[in-house]
């Protein structure tokens, strides 16, 4: 078994509280969970509203096929919403 994760920080300069960031996070995360079936949440900086920290993980049975999963789900997350992504940490276990 093999669990790929990653923690991906996004800023969002526009949004101005945290009903707003809740509501984009909620939409995000929610296609993000349907699209790839992946255990998906708000990890970090909850109480700060123009800064998102999302972590997820996926299991496979293959190194390569966990990796190539994280980088696809990192590069929907990307092209999904209009906040800018500042930092990825990436593991593959």
């Amino acid at each position: 078994m093999v669990i790929g994760c990653a923690e991906v920080t996004f800023r969002a300069e526009w949004v101005h509280s945290l009903k707003e960031k809740r509501m984009v996070l909620k939409s995000l995360m929610e296609r993000t969970r349907n699209r790839y079936h992946v255990a998906i949440a708000e990890v970090d900086r909850q109480d700060v509203h123009q800064e998102m920290v999302i972590g997820f993980a996926c299991v496979s049975n293959r190194a390569s096929h966990a990796e190539e999963m994280v980088d696809k789900v990192i590069d929907f997350l990307e092209k999904n919403t209009d906040a800018v992504l500042c930092r990825v940490e990436k593991e593959i276990w």
